[in-house]
């Protein structure tokens, strides 16, 4: 039996304005999603158990569905089986990640999935390989739409600034709160969406990518140097940017004031694409739990979160 696990991202600042080259700003979090490989004699068996999919399996030598969400569900882990040749095993799958919310979890699955896989068949790929390999498949099931930010993330942890490249960051980590709509996101809906707009009115938007890499590079600073109410503001700023853009919700927008409001958060923005997902707050000195609380009774799933987290990791068999 073999064991991997990777973790979730959020996008700190920089979404959409990335696509056309701006700076971005990443992390990867402590919510992980975890593979575990074993033998199983004339079976290629995959079991899933997460936030949303509890239970499911799907037989890929058989095509045996436990339910029809089981083929959606089990996809990225179907791409790594065929990519390694796989047989004879049974491929367990475990997820702390919310599925289309913006924090990641294909990409943590894949990275964990092509880890413990190719460790089970006794192949040493270094961590470059594994990112490598893993953005191809992720990028070949969603038909051209991933990004390498996500596995980056998965694979190797910590902070990523990008732009045109992708360099690590070395800074310290830091605790926010995700806050989860419980609404699937489309992202490349919303990522057309704000490019048409870009395309009809560049002398409005340009402007505002231009503002929004400005605060991801300013962000690299003041996490460094420990400004967190610094850091709030420019999460509010940033907020403001995106809602200009057109990618909040009315669902994200009540998470976002409740947690400024009643959670007295040093600030607060959607992360990922928008429309639906997943926004982040950073909790002021004392208030984690209180700020959790509010974004819970504004009908939201609250996390507790460390951002620059270890990434991809083998784990002990129980």
């Amino acid at each position: 039996m073999t064991t991997a696990s990777a973790p979730g991202k959020v996008i700190l600042f920089g979404e959409h304005a990335v696509v056309s080259g701006i700076t971005a700003l990443g992390g990867a979090i402590n919510l992980r999603a975890k593979v575990t490989v074993k033998d199983r004699p004339g079976c290629l068996l995959i079991r899933t158990d997460d936030l949303v999919l509890r239970g499911f399996s799907f037989d890929l030598s058989s095509g045996q569905l436990s339910s029809p969400q089981a083929a959606n569900a089990t996809r990225y882990i179907a791409a790594v089986v065929r990519e390694f040749d796989a047989r004879n095993i049974q491929v367990e799958v475990e997820s702390d990640l919310p599925l289309a919310a913006g924090l990641g979890s294909s990409a943590a699955v894949v990275v964990a999935a092509v880890t413990a896989l190719s460790r089970h068949q006794g192949q040493e790929l270094s961590d470059k390989e594994i990112a490598a390999t893993s953005y191809r498949l992720e990028k070949e099931v969603q038909h051209g739409l991933a990004s390498p930010t996500d596995t980056a993330l998965a694979t190797f942890g910590g902070y990523l600034s990008v732009s045109k490249e992708i360099s690590a960051l070395d800074l310290l980590p830091i605790e926010i709160v995700v806050g989860w709509t419980g609404v699937p996101h489309d992202t490349k809906y919303e990522v057309e969406k704000v490019q048409a707009l870009r395309r009809d009115h560049p002398d409005l938007v340009d402007p505002i990518f231009q503002a929004i890499g400005t605060i991801s590079e300013r962000a690299v600073s003041l996490i460094r140097e420990q400004k967190t109410a610094d850091l709030g503001q420019m999460m509010n700023i940033n907020h403001g940017l995106l809602e200009a853009l057109g990618v909040s919700s009315r669902e994200l927008s009540e998470l976002v004031y409740a947690a400024r409001g009643a959670g007295g958060a040093l600030g607060a923005k959607l992360t990922g694409a928008g429309g639906g997902g997943c926004m982040i707050a950073l909790p002021g000195l004392g208030r984690t739990e209180a700020l959790m609380t509010a974004i819970r009774q504004a009908r939201g799933v609250s996390f507790r979160v460390n951002v620059g987290s270890e990434g991809v990791r083998m784990e002990r068999d129980p």
